[in-house]
């Protein structure tokens, strides 16, 4: 490009811009500012400082001990096929990504032998009953914050029984199911 094509270049831009503050100069004075004696939407507040109503608390997950007596074990193998890409339901089974779960309804937490559990999981210590499985089956994460478990969780209720029910089977004896006085407890009844 020659000095006269970057001169015409330069004009053009110059001249653009010069337009473009005239046209907002004109805008200013054709449409003067000016401030609302009261704003379009009128938001009602209360005098006093009320407070707002605290967010609920997050109880947990449903009570599933009810559901145990008549979960389905079948179902539950079906929701354990999912999981066998880190786990395995097998007795004497090699732990995989995750812990080997023949006899876990009952065990203690984090005792596996040859497994590196998280530190989280290690220190919470406690045992895998039903309470505490239900829980952790509908979100690993947030019954232990800081597990290794990478799982969303089972939302409904059911499918946390019907799977408590396929890992109660997977055991040399099966752990006992709810009596009436602990499933009365976990409701609140």
């Amino acid at each position: 490009m020659d000095e006269l094509g970057l001169n015409k270049l330069f004009a053009g831009i110059l001249v653009a811009s010069l337009l473009l503050m005239t046209g907002v100069k004109l805008a200013e004075v054709l449409v003067p500012h000016s401030e609302l004696e009261q704003n379009a939407y009128v938001i009602e507040v209360p005098e006093g400082g009320a407070v707002a109503a605290a967010a609920p608390a997050d109880k947990g997950p449903e009570p599933i001990m009810a559901l145990l007596a008549s979960a389905d074990a079948v179902a539950g193998l079906k929701l354990a096929k999912k999981c066998t890409a880190c786990h395995v339901f097998d007795k004497g089974g090699a732990n995989k990504v995750g812990p080997a779960l023949w006899n876990v309804v009952n065990a203690d937490k984090g005792v596996v032998e040859g497994f590196g559990y998280s530190n989280a999981l290690v220190e919470f210590g406690g045992e895998w009953d039903y309470v505490a499985l239900n829980a952790f089956l509908a979100k690993p994460k947030a019954y232990i914050s800081g597990t290794k478990m990478n799982f969303a969780g089972l939302k409904k209720p059911q499918d946390r029984a019907n799977m408590i029910a396929y890992l109660r089977q997977q055991a040399d004896s099966p752990a006992a199911l709810p009596t009436d006085e602990q499933i009365a407890a976990e409701s609140g009844s």
